[in-house]
């Protein structure tokens, strides 16, 4: 069956349709600092117990990362001891992981617009499929470069991660792509059935309604989220090498912030109260209208108290797209473990586990652990001929303005101290 034309609601390519992703940033901070948030959690260490615990909570199939400032750390010398016992707590847990091997971060010394640079990262992603070969016969899932267009804005274009270049945003972003096609070509070369997921944020953007004279730019801005995508199928640039098949499945990252009025910044975030605003469920139909792929929620999340009910709307409109025949194929909460913040260390409470204690067990919060609960149920139950949930309270009642009055109440300064620079394409 071809995937990239099924309308059947209830089939996911994937072990379980909730699932949940690890934090795994490890780019440098304008202060030289390098991140590595998968030590800073403690999850290689717990790796075993963590995937343990998603399991119990019916989490399936987790979003992890490899680190390749530790794996290379001389060239093309390759330690995979950081990944083995992640790979065997997977595998023991029964959870089915999906890898990014490049999450915001590189080797030192690598100039990331250099020709070695794709070399390097295709010999790097070639060594990884062999290494992960040896310890199983599952199908392999990767995610070749994450979030293209962010990094290549945050990196590219302001300056905030690494390469903090200042206007190159769509030089860097043609190096990603380069990047992540050659590392396809060298992986299906060793397993053809390495399937990929290409991650990257889902997002809306229009003209201030008194400034309609900035509508071409905020549309070209908007038309820049498929950018990567288009690059990779081989529609744009096609001298990249891009091709139809390497647009394998598409994730999308889609947060609070994600819809803005132009250029953003503070007091930009379009609310669904707002006529400008479009249902997540519509942007999802989009999405899929374009290009006909097999997709699904790589990131969705927010903090503090207004997590269930974050959970519930998002949940909500993707069963709305189902019913209208989008194929989505799960929902992923990143993170699914709350970290330290990037710049200040603060404790993130975003996720489903806490820090893990001396014994390496985390506590769960609870309310958002009820509301998976909920909504696995919910999706289990959907069906095709008339989206109802039998024996289950459906939320799908709740309109947008209701839930949106919920999510404030959880997170009162939502509007203000939410990063908005996450997720610009």
């Amino acid at each position: 069956m071809d995937l990239r034309d099924s309308h059947n609601s209830q089939q996911t390519l994937f072990r379980s349709f909730l699932m949940g992703g690890f934090e795994c940033s490890t780019h440098r901070l304008p202060s030289g600092r390098r991140l590595d948030v998968i030590d800073a959690t403690g999850h290689e260490r717990h790796a075993e117990s963590d995937y343990a615990a998603l399991a119990r909570q019916g989490i399936l199939t987790i979003r992890d990362g490899l680190r390749w400032h530790l794996i290379e750390t001389r060239k093309g010398i390759y330690d995979f001891s950081s990944v083995r016992s992640m790979l065997q707590a997977s595998q023991a847990a029964g959870v089915q992981p999906i890898w990014d091997l490049l999450h915001y971060g590189w080797p030192d010394g690598l100039d990331v617009f250099s020709d070695e640079f794709v070399e390097r990262f295709a010999y790097f992603a070639g060594a990884f499929v062999r290494f992960a070969r040896q310890s199983t016969d599952e199908p392999l899932w990767v995610v070749p470069v994450n979030e293209i267009s962010f990094l290549a804005w945050a990196g590219g274009e302001v300056g905030i991660f690494n390469p903090f270049e200042h206007g190159q945003g769509d030089r860097l972003k043609l190096q990603l792509v380069r990047a992540s096609i050659a590392a396809m070509s060298a992986m299906r070369a060793i397993d053809p059935a390495t399937r990929f997921v290409h991650s990257d944020p889902m997002i809306h953007v229009v003209a201030h309604p008194e400034r309609p004279q900035d509508a071409p730019a905020a549309e070209a801005h908007r038309l820049a989220q498929y950018a990567a995508f288009d690059m990779i199928a081989g529609r744009d640039r096609p001298e990249l090498g891009g091709q139809d098949d390497y647009l394998d499945v598409i994730g999308l990252n889609y947060y609070i912030h994600n819809q803005w009025t132009y250029p953003g910044g503070h007091g930009a975030t379009i609310e669904p109260s707002s006529s400008s605003y479009r249902p997540v469920s519509e942007l999802l139909a989009d999405v899929y209208e374009r290009y006909r792929r097999p997709m699904f929620i790589a990131e969705t999340g927010i903090e503090d108290e207004a997590r269930p009910v974050w959970l519930r709307y998002i949940a909500k409109e993707v069963r709305r797209a189902l019913r209208s025949g989008v194929p989505v194929h799960g929902l992923c909460w990143y993170p699914i473990a709350n970290h330290p913040g990037w710049d200040d260390d603060r404790h993130c409470y975003n996720g489903l586990l806490d820090y893990p204690d001396a014994d390496g067990q985390r506590a769960i919060y609870e309310p958002l652990a009820a509301e998976f609960a909920r909504q696995r149920k919910l999706f289990a139950t959907l069906s095709d001929a008339d989206g109802e949930a039998a024996g289950v309270e459906d939320p799908d009642a709740l309109d947008e303005a209701a839930h949106w009055m919920e999510i404030r109440s959880g997170r009162e300064d939502i509007f203000v101290k939410h990063g908005d620079a996450h997720d610009q394409p």
